[in-house]
């Protein structure tokens, strides 16, 4: 996911990318882009989650099973 933060230069809220020590920016333009950008790491976030826990319950019954 991208990592949204204010451009120094303009001020703009931007997309952060790093690629060999150099950071670039790049402006977000439209506010309801933002906002969806927003939504989807959060969805993104409680998918990770879940997938965890998942994970870990699958682990606990490999674990009984042996």
């Amino acid at each position: 996911m991208s990592t949204i933060s204010l451009c120094p230069k303009c001020g703009s809220k931007s997309k952060i990318k790093e690629k060999d020590g150099v950071i670039t920016y790049q402006a977000v333009q439209d506010e309801e882009a933002f906002k969806k950008i927003g939504q989807l790491k959060h969805g993104m976030e409680k998918f990770k989650a879940k997938a965890e826990q998942l994970e870990k319950e699958l682990e606990a019954i490999k674990s009984k099973l042996k």
